[in-house]
């Protein structure tokens, strides 16, 4: 087994609430154990760039409670080269990185592999992200905050639909995942979710205006995920289709866009990024490589990287149908 004296960490891809309780946690844990942290910043083009220095548990303090991330982030078009990943492990060798800790969502963990399968590096991924769109993990940090974030603004944006008796479109993120929307729609109280899980063979709009639109309902909120999946462009798209095909509604549109990503963590996604973080230096104690830490029925466990970025996570059904029953 490969002794480890030294990690680093970084936080890659969009930025999600609780990535600075997980660094935290990570330092922390690590310094407990008698190990060396160093943060990268900047993500992958920090490490290429070599934009590296130490973590202490001075340096951490007072960031549990942080939005955003401390290590910063950003995209790195060179690390997707094998050019960038070598500049890259040159600079783990100068720093004496025993192994990487990955605190990001699927492309930032695809990126992980890619490393992981041309050095010998270990590496441990932390599902960072508001998606919640990683497959071995029930709940992926920033999740829970985003989804109370999106839950507030529609509470908001349902006091003016019903003062005049409109349909709003509210856009959320999640690319072609549909947690945000569907779970934020039974949150608020909407009248439907339109999500790429449930798009293959029904029309979502049909379906809503045929069933949510009453005489006794006037007013009705429509959560819509960002996805473009099936040619389907988002909340405008569906916007514009009911202007042509059932111009008697008056119809708005809200993107809630890069709002769902700040925000303090709340206490759940706090207590998930402790936990995982804490478990990612367990991981690496006993041994474990190129695993992704996730949270199952409320245990930890650990599971194959490339499982977690190449299986799809499926929606739970039931949702679906406790939307459909509640809206009426």
């Amino acid at each position: 087994m490969r002794v480890i004296s030294t990690i680093g960490v970084l936080t890659s891809g969009g930025d999600a609430p609780g990535m600075n309780a997980c660094i935290r946690a990570v330092t922390r844990t690590a310094v407990y154990n008698g190990w060396k942290v160093y943060g990268i910043y900047r993500g992958f083009e920090g490490l290429i760039n070599g934009e590296i220095k130490e973590l202490t548990t001075e340096k951490v303090s007072g960031t549990i409670n942080k939005g955003g991330t401390i290590l910063k982030t950003a995209r790195s078009m060179e690390f997707k080269t094998p050019e960038g990943r070598a500049k890259a492990y040159e600079n783990i060798v100068k720093f004496g990185i025993d192994a990487l800790i990955i605190i990001g969502g699927n492309g930032s963990l695809t990126g992980a592999m890619a490393l992981a399968k041309e050095y010998d590096i270990p590496i441990i991924g932390l599902p960072g992200t508001i998606d919640n769109d990683l497959a071995g993990t029930d709940f992926t940090i920033g999740y829970d905050t985003a989804l109370n974030t999106i839950m507030d603004c529609v509470d908001k944006i349902r006091d003016t639909a019903s003062s005049h008796d409109r349909i709003f479109f509210v856009e959320v993120m999640g690319r072609d995942a549909g947690f945000l929307a569907q779970n934020s729609a039974i949150a608020a109280g909407a009248e439907a979710a339109i999500i790429p899980e449930d798009s293959a063979n029904v029309d979502q709009l049909a379906q809503f205006i045929e069933r949510g639109v009453r005489k006794s309902k006037n007013s009705s909120i429509v959560l819509v995920s960002e996805s473009k999946s099936g040619g389907q462009g988002g909340a405008y798209y569906y916007a514009e289709r009911v202007r042509n095909e059932y111009p008697e509604f008056d119809v708005r549109v809200t993107i809630l866009g890069h709002l769902q990503r700040g925000g303090v963590p709340t206490a759940s996604d706090r207590i998930l990024a402790s936990r995982l973080g804490y478990a990612s230096i367990e991981a690496l104690k006993e041994g474990q490589r190129n695993v992704m830490v996730g949270i199952d029925d409320d245990k930890i466990v650990y599971v194959p990287i490339t499982r977690a970025i190449h299986q799809d996570k499926p929606i739970d059904r039931e949702l679906i149908d406790v939307l459909s029953v509640l809206s009426i």
